[in-house]
């Protein structure tokens, strides 16, 4: 079988540069064998604040201008809603806050994001004295229907192969690239925190931090917003809630465990007063790099073997970015940003 692409990984990265391939009438071939957990287990926000600093997330209008028609049109293709449009209720602990928020509102880059009312709180089961701050343009995508369902339209059209990728058995030569009985013109790995078993990109500094995030049932809740305290608490539907994340930079595990769980729900009790049962807890390696930028390039000595990962924990809205980028790099020759490429780590 002869090919333009083999893609190895299908999370959020893989699924973005597929779309670019697809859009552009390239042939491609898709290997995953569902190891990697970060993108399923992604609360799947696009926010473009940072609300623990009130800072601008890197590209967030460029992010944002390209995700949102993008997951538009996968709706389209897959004929699911994945894109629910919700507001991010920041809730204050101070005065101080409020202030803080009132600056930040202030700023060019943020002051289409921020509202500048505080929001009193009417919700009887959440305990918020000083009220909220409205982020605007944000909301949840559903990795865990997108990645799902993406898979299945793989299938339909025979692209995906749903096993390990055998790095040994990949032969590279300037002009071609041959797996088993796969020929390609291109290879792009996009395998999150799978990539330090990769010897062609295991040197680059991806670091990988652990998360974990509760599905919790609280009827009494009744919240039809996104709330951001000591944690995030998403509405689901039928009374459930994500409550996320943790961050552990030790554990390299896909295993839940007990701390992360009382972690969360120690959070959730600050700030929310009814009754709850978690109902749920998962666990994955955010694919994340020490200067919070992704890694996006060509490796040294195969310029036909590309890297596409460390989206982070923003990946919903990075991966539609940097997977165009590729694209144009690999498809049109126009340079990659410095700030994306792994040449910065030469």
């Amino acid at each position: 079988m002869e090919v333009d692409y083999i893609i190895v990984g299908c999370g959020l990265a893989g699924i973005a540069f597929c779309e670019q391939l697809r859009q552009n009438n390239k042939s491609f071939v898709v290997f995953d064998n569902s190891s990697q957990h970060s993108s399923t287990v992604a609360a799947g926000l696009y926010n473009p604040v940072i609300l623990k600093r009130f800072t601008e997330v890197w590209r967030a209008q460029e992010q944002l201008d390209i995700a949102l028609p993008y997951y538009k049109s996968l709706e389209s293709l897959l004929s699911k809603k994945l894109d629910y449009k919700s507001s991010i209720y920041r809730r204050f602990s101070s005065i101080e806050e409020q202030n803080e928020w009132f600056s930040a509102a202030d700023k060019p880059a943020l002051e289409p994001y921020l509202s500048t009312k505080i929001v009193k709180n009417t919700n009887v089961s959440i305990d918020a004295p000083f009220g909220f701050g409205e982020v605007l343009h944000t909301g949840r995508i559903d990795t865990n229907v997108l990645i799902d369902s993406y898979r299945l339209f793989l299938e339909d059209n025979n692209r995906l192969y749903k096993e390990l990728f055998k790095y040994e058995d990949l032969i590279i030569d300037r002009q071609e690239i041959k797996y088993n009985t796969i020929s390609a013109s291109h290879i792009v790995f996009s395998e999150g925190f799978g990539i330090l078993k990769n010897p062609y990109f295991k040197s680059l500094p991806l670091s990988g931090t652990k998360g974990e995030i509760l599905t919790i049932k609280a009827p009494d809740l009744k919240l039809d917003y996104i709330l951001k305290s000591s944690a995030f608490l998403v509405p689901l539907g039928g009374d459930l809630y994500s409550v996320g994340a943790t961050y552990n930079w030790d554990d390299k595990t896909n295993s839940t465990t007990i701390e992360a769980k009382e972690e969360l729900v120690s959070k959730l009790k600050k700030f929310m007063t009814c009754s709850f049962e978690v109902v749920n807890q998962v666990a994955g390696i955010r694919p994340t790099v020490k200067d919070r930028r992704p890694l996006v390039g060509s490796h040294n000595n195969y310029s036909n073997v590309f890297v596409l990962n460390g989206l982070g924990t923003r990946g919903v809205m990075i991966a539609p970015y940097v997977a165009q980028q590729l694209f144009n790099h690999i498809e049109k020759d126009e340079p990659l940003e410095l700030e994306i490429n792994i040449s910065r780590f030469n």
